[in-house]
């Protein structure tokens, strides 16, 4: 048995996508079941409810062998610690009376680099790992490089503008990756039930651009000029302040960024294995322009 959670999220949809054809029994905790396609409904059983609630997790781990586990943005929170640590707190405890095996959880890299203690949202994500690795699961945290999908909240932009904003350095290149690839990885990892003890797993993709580059393949691709404009963070945390964030969240975005400006992403080194394959010209072609178009 393996449970999802954020079954109908950009990501754990796409879990939950990659492994309907297989053989596995699939349990998926959602707050709102109709929010699943009908194959999706056909194919798994529903528990339904947050993630974040013991008796929830309780009863959806029960018999479970391996789960996927993603904390669910929560932009209102008191402190990114809160967020990330306090809400995985009740699986954790789920994990150990419900025996589950195995956990592949989406977390950040830059565990050892000088500036992944005050990183915002990656340094509680590499708390949360701990709490995870503490309750004796095997686990594997999906060490992720920045999103290309976080573009697509500056679809508007790009396409009015021709422009989109971030903290860090234009000329800075760091890796990026598609969530494609990301959910593929953890797909692969919850059909195998050979792995055990911790570690971590990267998802580097194919390449690493700094934001001018990808500003020039973007408008290579979509057929018109694009630029990048760096923003100071004090810009950023005001937009997302104005956008409904705490200020204890809008302040951990602005400290993960900061720590990537100051070569955060640039920390894990590249192999093999942490390459995966959607370059970001592929993205572009196959989910940037459609959207941009819609």
């Amino acid at each position: 048995m393996i449970v999802i959670t954020t079954p109908t999220g950009l990501i754990g949809r796409q879990v939950l996508n990659n492994l309907l054809g297989s053989s596995e029994s699939i349990r998926v905790i959602v707050r709102d079941p109709s929010r699943l396609s009908p194959r999706e409904r056909e194919r798994v059983e529903v528990v339904q409810g947050s993630h974040g609630d013991l008796d929830v997790v309780t009863r959806a781990f029960a018999g479970a062998d391996s789960v996927f586990w993603l904390v669910p943005p929560d932009p209102q929170a008191e402190s990114v610690e809160a967020a990330y640590v306090g809400f995985s707190r009740p699986a954790c405890d789920a994990f150990k009376s419900q025996g589950v095996k195995r956990v592949v959880g989406v977390s950040a890299f830059g565990r050892g680099a000088a500036v992944s203690g005050k990183a915002g949202n990656v340094t509680a994500s590499l708390a949360m790992d701990d709490l995870i690795a503490s309750t004796g699961v095997s686990y594997r945290a999906l060490a992720m490089a920045p999103f290309m999908d976080n573009l697509l909240r500056q679809v508007e932009s790009i396409k009015n503008q021709g422009v989109f904003f971030d903290m860090v350095s234009g000329d800075l290149k760091q890796p990026t990756c598609a969530t494609r690839d990301i959910a593929t990885v953890a797909a692969g990892l919850l059909l195998d039930h050979t792995w055990s003890g911790v570690a971590s797993r990267p998802v580097l993709g194919p390449e690493d651009l700094s934001y001018n580059d990808m500003a020039q393949i973007m408008s290579q691709v979509l057929g018109r000029p694009v630029r990048y404009q760096q923003i100071p963070g004090s810009a950023l945390k005001a937009t997302l302040i104005r956008y409904g964030r705490s200020e204890a969240m809008a302040q951990a975005l602005v400290d993960m960024m900061a720590a990537y400006d100051q070569g955060l992403a640039t920390a894990e080194p590249r192999t093999a294995e942490s390459t995966t394959p959607t370059s970001f010209r592929q993205w572009c072609e196959e989910v940037l322009k459609p959207a941009i178009l819609a």
